[in-house]
């Protein structure tokens, strides 16, 4: 079986501007072995979720390649978004499955695909185009272009033997503020415009979404606004009487 280091490592080789989201655990550990970059997108929460995540990106991103790396247990944990992914049919967008038939995180159980679970079968099903699976090295540099290139779901059948832990930043908000910076600088980059400095919340680029952001915290304001408490009710006197 294949080393899971060996495996990250030549596939994210020269990644250049490819939006890459790791599921997590083991995949996040192993991206950033590989060398952390502030397009490298570490789901450290929301198990399941790191191929939808990538499909949202890959729509939001139609002209950049994006790579969803994640392990069969996470992926397992979101087998319905397969067939949300294949019939969106985002060209640019590629997932690689690492299996090594266990949870890592959890203890080494056996996974569902060590128990008869085809994820490159269900996928298959689902729509995909492009399905393989992956059980040698010299197998993973044509892979390597092939993430790059295609509507691609496949799975790399790695060793199960657990690899030293290797923490990227782990701030989710310094992940997604980086994120965003290296993402918006990259698009200017392409567009030929010159900027110095981080971006600023003046930047015409960033000037809609900001304005959207404060209206919606003036939305939420006013929605959570305290209700006043209704006037209490008046006590009838004792000496009242009726006729």
């Amino acid at each position: 079986m294949i080393d899971r280091r060996e495996a990250a490592a030549l596939l994210l080789e020269d990644a250049g501007e490819m939006l890459v989201v790791s599921g997590l655990g083991s995949t996040t550990y192993d991206a950033g072995a590989a060398g952390d970059r502030p397009l490298n997108f570490y789901l450290w929460g929301a198990m399941g979720g790191a191929a939808m995540v990538g499909l949202g990106l890959a729509l939001a991103q139609p002209a950049r390649r994006v790579l969803v790396l994640t392990g069969e247990g996470e992926m397992l944990m979101g087998l319905g978004s397969l067939a949300t992914i294949a019939a969106q049919a985002a060209d640019n967008l590629a997932i690689a499955v690492f299996d090594n038939g266990c949870f890592g995180e959890t203890g080494g159980q056996p996974s569902h695909t060590a128990l008869g679970a085809d994820l490159a079968a269900i996928a298959r099903g689902c729509g995909w185009p492009a399905v393989g699976t992956v059980t040698k090295v010299e197998e993973l540099v044509p892979l390597r272009s092939r993430l790059r290139r295609e509507r691609l779901f496949v799975v790399v059948r790695i060793a199960p033997e657990e690899k030293p832990r290797f923490l990227p930043p782990r701030d989710g908000a310094l992940l997604t503020r980086r994120f965003r910076a290296a993402l918006i600088g990259a698009r200017l980059k392409r567009q030929g415009i010159a900027r110095s400095g981080p971006i600023s919340a003046a930047s015409p680029v960033l000037s809609r979404a900001l304005r959207r952001r404060r209206t919606r915290a003036a939305a939420e304001r006013w929605a959570v606004a305290p209700i006043p408490a209704p006037a209490p009710a008046r006590k009838a006197s004792r000496n009242s009487s009726t006729t």
